[in-house]
């Protein structure tokens, strides 16, 4: 008896069920980097139109976490994507090597009080190290880049040309000396950069202090009185009492209402929209309203400090509220930049009475020598003492801290070297100006970056760009000795000491006797001891590596990182690109979110919720992750849990079940030997190339343009689900496996898996860059090709009248065959019948479906997966299914009038009996 089972063309493949990908995946890599692969891609690629994504680069510090898995994946899916579509994509991964973390961990590792050259070369041995662990992570995820040549802010190329950056701006006209209030972290001992501050909740004391009036009669005058008896005050309130040694001036809102009130503690000054709730604070309840007055009228009056021998003037400031407190501001111009700002308008002199180390200096009564923060309740007492404390409380705010040591920031005027935002340069225009330009002409993923960006540059400070650290670039500059200005010569100057650290790195600044550039003029210069903010470092990157390597264009196409980066990386790109090049290093900005578990929470060690995306990898593999990333919308909070990944993983394996179905149905095709030209092929096998032509033109004409790849995804999932799973490749079993192995039907069939298979690969590869390998080197061209050099899949051309009709009548096919297979339903769940195979179906159609129906003639019946299918018309789509009265083929499974017809095969039917030993059976359309 024939064994019917083996006449079917059931074939197999070595692409496997399982991709253990966990395990496959680190040979794979090995095997690709020994070839070369991104070399040889380079050289593919070779005079395609560029597209650059430049790396904002992760500092050397510790392993990568979720948060660089995300951002990495990203820029290697744009940048396979942008391959796929035809570019020329050099990716040159990069890192952040200078500053203070780097500083902290070597003082951790080898203690302090080392030689400072010393120093520098255990931070950069340090850097090393952490970029060599933070390499192979990042190459782990299958990130395509250049890392065996990675641009690092420590090499000394890269060193002298932050340099140079410095110089341009410099020459520009936007960089200046200045004494000024900046954020100053008491921990680090340094100024910090906006970046480098956070906000949290901190309780402070909250005071309010009175200033005693000096004239009675300036005020009564201001208040349009005869006269005022008695003591009288300002009040003030504040949460930062350390500052009231610095305070040199209060301000009032010009046009804000003052109300002087006669009260048991004197006759005080209060803006009229707090009074009731300041004097309640006090616990008055005694009280007189005398007069009213506009703030412009205060201006110039003048107070006695609460403690200390120094008149206190009264000014107008506009940024004087009456959200809270008193109405009236404590000015301490060393300690706030509204306080600066105003004092500078009246001509008031910083005097700053705390040093760099927090503490107040020796001439500050009661208080010399102790730290900001212990000197907060012995000023209280001092008040109290003196009868110029009003009221004490405690009040919870947020409130800036150091992003490093989570600690509180002080502002602290000093000298610091400061990017002017509103200095005219050379040119005539200020910074801010053209950054807002700039932020104009930038494209934006997603639209809300840029309110947030312009919002940031539009309100931005000064850029404080020195800092008092050993681990840096350098300021290479000469000042002057006893004026303090830069030497008239200083492009010339900084150009030969960029020269030097080209050769030997920072060192070379460190360890130049300033004789060697300034001769006799040495002995009236000094060299600057600062550094410089890293931010300037990877701010800078965009000319030092943009414009210095050979494969690389500027500006960028793309900057892609977190959505932090509005206040960091971004904005120090665009200063320095907008200070040197009147623009934007960059076209288009891509932000992310932060990684969140699967209930929103941050990750924490603490909590236990951390997902490191090792684990992920040696679990699960690194497409699981890859998977993950482009499956969800970035553009807020992505949330990631082991449920979360579960999901995941089952949408892969439905996805390389589809690859392993197509390409176990090719193993026996050869494209060039058994190809059908297109208007050859059956009219399924067409439509389902006109479905697979639109997918490639959603995915690569808009979803990876516009860096969709969520969407993406889900279109790849749906097309192999919906078009592919529940309708193509289910029709196409039968004539795949029944139908003879080289009849003109099947190759039909393969000719459609061929192509369909190798877009659906190609556009997989961005993504799932190791099944797209992994399936590559099946229908690709040998061990030495790669998915990597190959564009767009060129589908075979189609009129589109031909396209419109197929697509029109297959439309209307699926529509009925849904409507089938919900009529068979009901016989399947009682039973009746097992598969669709065994019922018939009477369907009623519109004339128009009905015509599309009829002229399947019997292969309906194969499109339906019914063994009997009959049509008439009618004004709705309507479908009876019963069960069908023929016998069962054991060959293809369907029902029958004819088994047995043909002698030599008694249990088949004469389809079958015709494929096997006949001419074989002749299909048109499905």
């Amino acid at each position: 008896m024939t064994d019917y089972r083996k006449t079917v063309n059931l074939l197999d493949t070595p692409f496997p069920m399982r991709g253990d990908l966990a395990k496959r995946e680190g040979g794979w890599l090995k095997d690709w980097y020994a070839q070369q692969r991104y070399q040889k891609l380079r050289q593919i690629a070779k005079g395609r139109p560029k597209f650059i994504l430049h790396d904002g680069p992760p500092y050397a510090n510790g392993d990568i976490h979720i948060g660089h898995a995300v951002n990495k994946i990203l820029k290697d899916i744009i940048i396979r994507s942008k391959t796929l579509a035809g570019f020329d994509a050099p990716y040159v991964p990069g890192w952040d090597c200078h500053g203070l973390p780097i500083e902290l961990m070597v003082e951790k590792l080898h203690g302090k009080n080392i030689p400072a050259a010393k120093f520098r070369e255990l931070c950069r041995e340090y850097a090393t190290e952490q970029i060599a662990k933070q390499k192979r992570d990042f190459i782990r995820l299958g990130v395509l880049g250049d890392w065996d040549n990675p641009y690092l802010t420590m090499n000394y190329q890269t060193e002298a040309d932050i340099v140079r950056t410095l110089g341009k701006i410099q020459q520009a006209g936007y960089l200046y000396r200045g004494e000024k209030p900046v954020q100053f972290c008491l921990d680090c001992g340094s100024s910090l950069a906006e970046a480098e501050v956070e906000y949290k909740d901190k309780v402070s004391p909250a005071i309010d202090v009175a200033y005693p009036f000096q004239n009675n009669a300036a005020l009564a005058k201001a208040f349009g009185l005869p006269e005022i008896s008695g003591n009288a005050f300002a009040v003030i309130w504040t949460t930062t009492p350390w500052t009231l040694p610095a305070s040199q001036a209060i301000s009032a809102g010009a046009d804000v209402v003052y109300q002087l009130i006669d009260t048991p503690k004197g006759k005080l000054v209060l803006a009229k929209d707090l009074a009731e709730a300041a004097l309640q604070r006090y616990g008055f309840t005694d009280t007189t309203v005398l007069a009213e007055a506009d703030g412009s009228r205060l201006e110039n009056l003048l107070l006695s400090h609460p403690f200390l021998p120094r008149d206190i003037p009264m000014l107008n400031g506009e940024h004087v509220t009456t959200d809270a407190g008193t109405g009236l501001v404590h000015t301490a111009p060393s300690h706030g930049l509204e306080d600066y700002f105003v004092c500078l308008k009246y001509g008031i002199k910083l005097d700053n009475p705390v040093n760099g180390e927090g503490r107040y200096r020796a001439d500050v009564p009661r208080l010399a020598g102790l730290t900001v923060w212990e000197a907060n309740p012995l000023i209280i007492d001092w008040l109290a003492e003196d009868a110029r404390l009003l009221s004490n409380t405690k009040i919870e705010h947020s409130y800036a801290h150091c992003w490093r040591h989570k600690t509180p920031l002080i502002y602290r005027a000093t000298g610091q070297w400061f990017i002017g935002m509103d200095k005219a340069g050379v040119a005539g225009k200020t910074l801010r100006d053209t950054a807002m330009k700039a932020v104009d002409a930038t494209e934006f993923f997603p639209a809300w970056g840029r309110a947030r960006l312009e919002a940031m540059i539009e309100g931005r400070p000064d850029w404080v760009v020195s800092r008092q650290r050993n681990w840096g670039t350098p300021m290479t500059f000469f000042a002057h000795k006893e004026t303090g200005e830069l030497h008239p010569r200083s492009a010339e100057l900084l150009e030969a000491v960029a020269q030097r650290i080209e050769e030997k790195g920072i060192e070379a600044w460190f360890a130049l006797d300033a004789r060697e550039l300034l001769g006799d003029e040495a002995d009236s210069y000094e060299k600057l001891k600062d550094t410089l903010d890293v931010w300037f470092d990877s701010g800078s990157t965009h000319f030092a590596v943009l414009k210095r390597r050979e494969e690389l264009a500027w500006p960028a196409d793309l900057y892609l990182e977190g959505s932090d980066q509005h206040r960091g990386w971004f904005q120090s790109s665009m200063l320095t690109g907008c200070a040197t090049q009147e623009r934007a290093p960059y076209k288009q900005l891509l932000t992310h979110g932060f990684v969140v578990d699967g209930n929103g929470q941050k990750m924490s060690k603490s909590i236990g919720n951390v997902i490191a995306p090792q684990k992920v990898n040696d679990t699960l593999g690194a497409d699981i992750l890859r998977l993950w990333v482009a499956s969800t919308d970035y553009s807020g909070e992505l949330a990631i849990s082991d449920e979360i990944l579960k999901r995941v993983t089952e949408s892969y394996r439905r996805l390389r079940n589809t690859l392993r179905f197509l390409l176990a149905n090719l193993s026996d095709f050869d494209p060039i030997e058994h190809a059908v030209p297109q208007e050859r092929m059956l009219e399924l096998d067409r439509y389902a190339l006109v479905l697979a032509r639109q997918l490639q033109e959603r995915l690569a004409g808009d979803f990876y343009p516009r860096y969709a790849f969520h969407y993406a995804v889900q279109d790849i999932v749906q097309f192999c689900s919906e078009d592919l799973g529940a309708f193509y490749l289910d029709i196409l079993k039968d004539r795949l496996y029944t139908t003879a192995a080289n009849s003109h039907a099947r190759r039909s069939a393969q000719t459609a898996l061929y192509h369909i298979t190798r877009n659906l690969v190609l556009l997989m590869a961005p993504i799932l860059c190791f099944t797209a390998e992994e399936a590559w080197d099946i229908i690709g061209g040998g061990a030495e090709d790669s998915v990597l050099f190959h564009t767009l899949h060129n589908f075979p051309d189609m009129p589109e009248a031909s396209e419109a009709a197929l697509l029109q009548k297959w439309q209307a096919v699926r529509q009925v065959r849904e409507a089938v297979t919900a009529a068979i339903e009901p016989l399947r769940s009682n039973k009746t019948v097992g598969s669709s195979l065994q019922a018939e179906v009477a369907i009623t159609a519109p004339a128009a479906t009905a015509g599309y129906l009829k002229a399947l003639g019997d292969e309906l019946r194969f499109v339906l997966l019914v063994s009997k299918a009959s049509v008439t018309e009618g004004e709705t789509l309507a479908v009876s299914a019963g069960v069908s009265g023929g016998e069962k083929c054991e060959r293809c499974w369907h029902y029958t009038d004819d088994i047995g017809s043909n002698e030599q095969h008694p249990t088949i039917c004469a389809r079958c009996a015709d494929n096997l030993d006949g001419a074989g059976e002749q299909r048109h359309y499905a």
